[in-house]
């Protein structure tokens, strides 16, 4: 044996025996994988606070993901994407989307001084998917959406939009992302009307089942398989004057054509015979703000201009009062998951109101939001591995 073969061997022994020193089992005297299944059932906030070794394990790949709040935050004109940790309390920043092509955002326009343009997303599968903005000369932004997945901290594409738009109906029911009317370069009556849905069941790969390896032949075959189909289309163009959240409910899709208190008209898809109907009156008469679906069985909105949480009572077609809060008035966007319904007031910097619903009497909390940032959006997603 030579003597670089014998310092070799001396330094991966002194290596090996460095991470034993170091090493703490999760549980003394018990496997490490033995102690997670035991650690699995323990909630990570207390994990968290008793050692180290347990605060890396909550944020480890095989730990169960608890839910976090995502937001896009606003700053002097640019966008950023961030993740709150309800358990360290903290905002951490997304990784940047990747650099091709560049991804442009127009949020502040002269011509709209009282406004910002909008970005619309929404969550899929446990990704998060940037749909459609606006970029300069009120060009669409994205021409391919965007997916952020947490687990594997990567962004990645979707599959190419055969016609790039703006201020549409954006929305996710199961496994499926729905873009319906919306204006492109200009206006287009056939888009306006168009509805078209992306199936990510179509498209399972290593980023949607979490594996954070894989071939760039699987990969490439996912991606063949991705794609953008027709679905029944709209009345008339009337969704493409503002952005519009289409909700995901019963296996429906539900959504008004303006925001607000103002005069609307509401409409109902039904995915399984891809068919469209009018919204019910009361639902209709009470959506007056942001609504947001509960594991896309219970409905929940927030009238913006008195700050009243209200629950949909289908039986009875009526909105059901919650609660009254001065935080909730001018509210813009509204989020429910895990038994909490999450809103940011107007103007986004006023911090996020999260409401406790599966209490018998509803807690607030509030989660301030990162000095100098304004939220223009906010979902709710697993946490990211660390």
């Amino acid at each position: 044996m030579n003597n670089s073969t014998t310092a070799c061997a001396a330094v991966n022994r002194r290596k090996i025996l460095h991470h034993r020193r170091h090493h703490q089992s999760l549980i003394p005297g018990l496997p490490d994988d033995v102690a997670q299944i035991c650690l699995n059932q323990v909630h990570p906030s207390t994990l968290f606070s008793v050692c180290h070794s347990w605060r890396k394990l909550i944020y480890s790949p095989s730990f169960p993901p608890f839910l976090s709040l995502y937001a896009l935050l606003l700053s002097t004109n640019q966008v950023e994407f961030a993740c709150f940790d309800p358990i360290s309390s903290r905002w951490h920043l997304l990784p940047p989307p990747p650099p091709d092509p560049p991804l442009r955002i127009l949020v502040k326009h002269p011509s709209f001084i009282s406004r910002n343009l909008p970005i619309q997303s929404v969550t899929v599968s446990g990704n998060l998917i940037l749909l459609a903005a606006t970029a300069d000369q009120f060009l669409p932004a994205i021409s391919r959406p965007l997916i952020f997945n947490p687990t594997v901290k990567k962004w990645t594409h979707g599959p190419r939009l055969n016609a790039p738009r703006r201020w549409c109906a954006a929305g996710a029911l199961g496994n499926s992302v729905y873009v319906a009317s919306g204006v492109g370069s200009h206006y287009n009556l056939d888009v306006a009307r168009s509805v078209i849905k992306w199936d990510l069941d179509n498209s399972s790969g290593p980023e949607f089942d979490n594996r954070a390896h894989y071939s760039a032949r699987y990969r490439n075959e996912r991606k063949m398989r991705w794609k953008w189909e027709e679905m029944s289309g709209l009345r008339d163009g009337k969704f493409s004057r503002e952005a519009i959240e289409a909700i995901g409910w019963k296996g429906k899709l539900c959504m008004v054509n303006v925001k607000g208190d103002a005069a609307k008209q509401g409409i109902i898809y039904n995915v399984e015979t891809d068919t469209w109907h009018d919204m019910p009156e009361g639902m209709l008469s009470g959506w007056r703000g942001p609504v947001a679906a509960m594991a896309e069985e219970i409905l929940y909105t927030v009238d913006e201009s008195k700050g009243v949480l209200r629950r949909y009572d289908e039986e009875r077609d009526v909105w059901v009062e919650i609660l009254e809060y001065d935080m909730l008035k001018g509210a813009e966007h509204v989020v429910a998951d895990g038994g909490r319904v999450c809103v940011v007031g107007g103007g986004g910097g006023s911090g996020i109101v999260v409401v406790d619903v599966a209490v018998e009497t509803p807690r607030l909390v509030m989660v301030e939001t990162p000095v100098g940032f304004q939220v223009l959006n906010i979902h709710v997603l697993p946490r990211m591995s660390h």
